[in-house]
């Protein structure tokens, strides 16, 4: 599996014999090594699963509790407010608990709030429900690539962290197909969509359990013989030993970073950079069209069949230009592949807007698709990529931190207001009012980002110092 991934991201076509000598030379576990990571990835699934669920389930809610424009919108939105709290909350629990601790809760909040959602007796409840999936969301989202990233290997690091955003878009369209599987199944088929994921939600609470803590969690807190032991068997005693001493060093180097430093230059040039960048990864449009597909394609006549067939089309054109991101965002760079989805989704926009006022139909899903595909090849993995270069190694975690909390506040508002703007201003008005921001969005990218492929993290930041 392991050599799957190799010729996946790498730059050449690796010798799968040189590979696993070399892998014998340096006595590394590649199984448990994988093994780990993709329980953890686990969560980015989960994530996956109640960004996508909403789409096959909004129809069914709608009819179930007649709920008008504020009411769809305030549905799709309670996911990303609790969003908001996992991520501010999460930190802390890793800090203070550890990495599992906070995977185990995590995966216990997906496993409540999907029964919660499937069994609602009542609207207030589903939401609420729905409310505490975000906040799984939000703390799988912190959680997840930070339990790999400090317990992987760095020779697999980067291979290992894309696993989790395969798990999120696969996520999106496994949840896609069980949604169309389930559209004739009566009028409470809603019921089964939001409750069947706790299947997965249970499977990852008990994977978890059989987990390690995070070593270098556990050198920070004084726990070195329980490190060694979990290094050990990643990659012997000459690994653990090396990664021992490299460990200790680096957190000897740290000191504590107070959030006021940030909004002082020039790391308040960098935050606002990042934050920039992360709103407008939500700001661009595009998750309206993963949230509202149905919604989108009902306004031009098409039938609750073919919106949730749609809706499959899309994760899976979304799966295979993720798969693609990686392979290019190496090779072309962060800031061409930025600027190609600003500039693209700009145009597509302009587009599907023309199509929707016009109401031709039969030429709407494929620009839908198009805008897909930019964006997955773009600004979806290539945002967080950035996010996790532009700041210095001692401010990255509360800079990350702030900025995934301005992400996911800008994803409930872009959710919450599109019903509202649709119903009262036409379904082609947002996508106008995206381009527009597109637009802004390449002009903002063009004159502020520098490339930064290449370069390692400390040549990152000399540059944007000597810049600003």
């Amino acid at each position: 599996m392991f050599f799957k991934f190799k010729f996946l991201f790498s730059r050449e076509k690796p010798n799968p014999f040189e590979a696993k000598k070399q892998c014998m030379n340096n006595n590394f576990n590649i199984l448990y090594v994988f093994g780990i990571s993709l329980i953890s990835a686990l969560g980015g699934y989960l994530f996956g699963f109640d960004f996508a669920v909403i789409t096959g389930g909004l129809p069914f809610l709608v009819d179930q509790f007649g709920l008008g424009a504020a009411g769809e919108g305030g549905t799709t939105a309670s996911m990303a407010i609790g969003a908001v709290i996992g991520c501010m909350i999460a930190g802390s629990i890793a800090d203070h608990y550890g990495r599992k601790p906070g995977l185990i809760i995590a995966a216990a909040i997906f496993t409540l709030s999907s029964l919660i959602m499937g069994f609602a007796p009542v609207f207030i409840v589903f939401v609420l429900g729905r409310f505490f999936a975000g906040i799984g969301v939000g703390m799988a989202s912190v959680l997840s690539p930070l339990y790999i990233a400090e317990s992987v290997p760095g020779k697999y690091r980067g291979r290992m962290v894309s696993v989790y955003q395969l798990t999120i878009v696969t996520g999106i369209v496994i949840t896609h197909l069980i949604n169309f599987g389930l559209k004739d199944t009566g009028a409470e088929a809603w019921r089964w969509m939001f409750g069947l994921g706790a299947i997965p939600s249970l499977l990852f609470l008990l994977g978890v359990l059989l987990l390690p803590e995070s070593p270098r969690w556990l050198i920070q807190n004084k726990q070195n013989k329980a490190a060694s032991k979990i290094l050990t068997k990643m990659g012997g005693e000459k690994f653990a030993d090396k990664s021992l001493r490299d460990i200790i060093l680096t957190l000897q180097g740290e000191k504590k970073v107070y959030v006021r430093e940030l909004f002082r230059k020039p790391l308040f040039f960098l935050l606002i950079l990042g934050i920039g960048l992360a709103v407008f990864q939500q700001w661009c449009g595009i998750n309206v069209v993963f949230n509202y597909t149905a919604r989108i394609f009902e306004s031009i006549g098409a039938s609750r069949s073919e919106q949730l067939i749609q809706a499959v089309y899309i994760g899976i054109i979304n799966l295979i230009f993720t798969i693609i991101a990686m392979l290019l965002v190496d090779k072309l760079g962060r800031k061409p592949l930025m600027l190609l989805g600003a500039g693209g989704l700009a145009v597509l926009y302009l587009v599907i807007a023309l199509i929707l006022m016009k109401g031709q139909g039969n030429l709407l899903a494929p620009f839908i698709l198009a805008a897909i595909a930019t964006y997955a090849v773009s600004l979806a993995p290539v945002t967080w990529v950035l996010i996790s270069e532009i700041y210095p190694n001692r401010i990255r975690g509360k800079a990350m931190t702030i900025s995934t909390v301005a992400l996911w506040i800008a994803y409930s508002i872009l959710v919450g207001t599109f019903p509202i703007m649709a119903k009262y201003l036409g379904a082609h008005v947002p996508f106008i009012a995206y381009a527009i921001i597109c637009i802004l969005g390449f002009i903002f990218i063009r004159y502020t980002l520098i490339e930064t492929r290449g370069k390692t993290l400390e040549q990152i930041e000399k540059e944007f110092n000597k810049n600003n």
